[in-house]
């Protein structure tokens, strides 16, 4: 009797794409892109920078994402002594799919020695009924420096916001530099809103700024309003937090600290 016909398996649901960016030192004392390379909504245009030494790459989305299945990565690296600026066109907005599954939002993030990097994506905003897990994954070299804002709005205007479940890993010269993870919404681990949480706040944010130059000047703890505050970490780096009751608060706060801790 012949073998029941294998039944093939099932494609999984939602949009896969991955965009990818590698950055290097052109000789000339600026920073050349040798790849370049976008998937699906996630579009990739060469900017101008501020800096003749600094490539600048804007996220351009070509398409509505991340829905639901959903999984979209960016990946980046800086080579030995390039300087790269990453930003995004629009906020990204986590959307309910028809599967049912969560969506996937990866981030990696690679820093050669003498690289600098500045990440600094519009706000994500988690839309009532989404599910979205964001990991953002960054390996850096002990002599690389690195910018990276994270902002999160929770809800459109008037609206309760989906689950939304962050993680941010960085490591430096192969050591664990910073490692913590954020749960909030309707099916988040209980007091995700309450004092000890976001105490009612609907906008959140964080600044991560690691150089070396602070090995010998390190920032000091510090308290910027009732809920913002500045961290220094082991690494070295600093990180500052805050909380406001919109994201145009959570930018001024963190553009501040920006012009106060970056470059």
């Amino acid at each position: 009797m012949p073998p029941p016909p294998l039944t093939p398996p099932t494609p999984p649901a939602g949009l896969r794409a991955t965009a990818r960016i590698h950055a290097v030192a052109d000789g000339r004392g600026g920073t050349a892109l040798p790849l370049l390379a976008g998937e699906g909504p996630l579009a990739l245009r060469r900017t101008r920078s501020s800096s003749g030494a600094e490539a600048g790459v804007m996220l351009v989305g070509a398409m509505t994402a991340p829905l639901g299945g959903d999984h979209l990565t960016v990946e980046a690296t800086a080579g030995p002594g390039a300087r790269l600026a990453l930003a995004s066109a629009a906020a990204t907005l986590a959307l309910p799919g028809r599967s049912g599954e969560p969506a996937r939002y990866d981030v990696h993030l690679t820093l050669e020695d003498g690289a600098s990097l500045r990440w600094l994506p519009e706000p994500l905003v988690s839309v009532r009924g989404s599910d979205l897990r964001v990991r953002t994954r960054v390996r850096l070299a002990p002599t690389a420096r690195l910018v990276l804002r994270e902002e999160q709005v929770l809800g459109r205007t008037g609206e309760a916001p989906g689950l939304l479940r962050s993680r941010l890993t960085v490591e430096s010269g192969g050591r664990p530099l910073l490692d913590q993870e954020l749960a909030c919404g309707p099916g988040a681990p209980g007091g995700w809103d309450g004092p000890a949480g976001l105490a009612g706040h609907r906008a959140l944010g964080q600044l991560l700024v690691v150089d070396p130059a602070f090995a010998a000047q390190p920032p000091a703890a510090a308290v910027l309003g009732e809920f913002a505050a500045v961290t220094p970490l082991a690494g070295p780096a600093v990180l500052v937090t805050a909380l406001a009751a919109d994201a145009l608060r959570v930018r001024e706060l963190l553009d501040a600290a920006c012009r106060t801790y970056g470059w």
